[in-house]
This record gives structure tokens, sequence and C-alpha cells, in this order.
């Protein structure tokens, strides 16, 4: 037998023994694991690519970033008016207690959008612990009328990623 197929059966058999022992974990640990894994895959693609080995490190820790900082949405459905009103409440309370460095020291890490817990109500995905909406800190209004469904709720103040926006979450702003 060959051994490019000795070690090929070897390492598939490792990897899916490794991802069944995933099925137990919480979003937080499948973060840790698939952004890791995610960002040593980039960086070794960074590096045979010609990158120098600080460039590649600087891609694969960027992509690990993203892929373990992404939410787990589990729905995405349109927000009632209590919702959306709720969602702005929140919001304005949030970035009403904000001090004026608070909001340049946002401003200056490009944090435009804020997610925001609102409430939930009978269409909420059974398993969701939050439901969440979007508010612009520039136009100081809730983007579109989109509420997300999310297994966990992100650490207050951490950066996370529904659809096209990175919003730092901020809880129901209290």
């Amino acid at each position: 037998m060959n051994s490019g197929m000795i070690k090929t059966g070897v390492f598939l058999g490792a990897l899916s023994l490794t991802l069944s022992g995933c099925q137990n974990m919480t979003p937080g640990e499948n973060a840790a694991v698939f952004g890791s894994l995610s960002g040593v895959a980039a960086g070794t693609i960074a590096r045979a690519a010609g990158m120098n080995t600080a460039q590649s490190l600087a891609v694969g820790a960027a992509v690990g970033a993203v892929v373990a900082a992404t939410t787990y949405v589990l729905a995405k459905r349109q927000a009632t008016e209590r919702q959306r009103r709720l969602a702005e409440q929140n919001a304005r309370i949030y970035y009403g207690r904000l001090s004026p460095e608070n909001k340049a020291a946002m401003k200056s890490r490009k944090s435009r959008y804020i997610a925001v817990d609102t409430a939930k109500d009978e269409r909420t995905a059974p398993n969701a612990q939050k439901s969440v909406m979007i508010w612009d800190t520039q136009s100081q209004q809730v983007v579109g009328n989109n509420v997300y469904d999310v297994q966990s709720a992100p650490r207050v103040g951490s950066t996370a990623k529904f659809d096209t926006y990175s919003a730092e979450y901020v809880g129901n702003g209290s």
C-alpha cells in the first residue's frame, strides 16, 4: 500500500474523531476550536503563497478572529412594532449614557453599529437565548427591521457579526 494513502487515511480518521468530539461543545467552545483551526489554515496558505512569517501570522490571526467572532444566529425575521420600539429605547439609553470620550473611542474603533436586546415573542426560535436588533450610532436609528435570534448572547462589549454588520453587543443598554 502507498505511504501517501496511509497518511491520508490516518489524517482523515484523526480528523473525524476530533470533530465528532465537538458535538457536545458550547457555541463559544466551537468558536474557539474552529476559529483556531481556520486561522492556522489561513496562515499556512498565506505562507505557502509567499508571504513572510509575520504577514502569514497576521493573516491567520485575522481569519481566526473573524471565524471565532461569528455569532450563532438561529433565525432572522421581521421585527414587530413593539420589538423595534424596545430596541430603539435600549439603544438610546445606552448611547445617551456614554461619555463624549467613550463615543469618540467608539468612532475611532470604527464601531458604527451596536447590537441591542429586544423582546422575544411567539416567533422566537425555541432555543434562542436573546433576540437582538442592530442600531446605527451615526443615524441614531435601528438599521432595517430585522430581529436576530441568537443561541447565546455575545459578551457585552465584544463585537459580533450579524449579516453584513459588525456590531458591538451592549445587551439591554443598562
